[in-house]
């Protein structure tokens, strides 16, 4: 077992972990924070996508002990409150930017990620091409990519520059 520490969603945290925890198996099992979802465990689904440091990363491809002292976001970190949703969020939410809801929790902290790297500056290609990694086996993707291009839109006519804060 080996003593780790970090920042999730703001809070500073520790823990004893094996070695071999996954990043994703800390947060959901550890923290009991289990909006972060196990899908393909192989990272191709983008299920467990989490905020590294700000940069959107795939937890389940990535050890705990990795993390020593980096600030993670989970998707319950992501809004500003607990009465008010992040404008992604609020963006999936107004165009039906999901069903099932599975793979929401990983699409939305990709496309925060993707967001703040493009500066809100977003056209459809990009958007798609950049949801490459981010597996939906419901949607089709079209509203998923209409509810990042408006989030996007929304964010930068309201001047935040980064997501994670807006």
């Amino acid at each position: 077992m080996t003593q780790i520490s970090m920042t999730v969603n703001g809070k500073a945290v520790s823990a004893n972990v094996e070695d071999r925890t996954l990043l994703v198996t800390f947060i959901r099992e550890h923290l009991g924070l289990t909006g972060t979802h196990v899908g393909c465990e192989t990272s191709q689904c983008g299920a467990c996508t989490v905020h590294v440091d700000g940069a959107a990363m795939k937890s389940c491809s990535m050890l705990a002990l990795m993390a020593e002292g980096a600030s993670i976001t989970t998707i319950e970190g992501l809004a500003p409150g607990d009465d008010q949703l992040h404008p992604v969020q609020e963006a999936f939410r107004e165009h039906h930017g999901l069903q099932c809801g599975f793979c929401t929790p990983g699409m939305i902290m990709a496309a925060t990620d993707m967001i703040r790297r493009y500066e809100g500056k977003l056209d459809e290609d990009t958007i798609r091409e950049q949801l490459e990694g981010n597996l939906c086996r419901c949607t089709g993707y079209h509203n998923i990519v209409k509810a990042i291009a408006a989030a996007s839109e929304t964010m930068a006519a309201s001047g935040a520059s980064d997501p994670t804060s807006a």
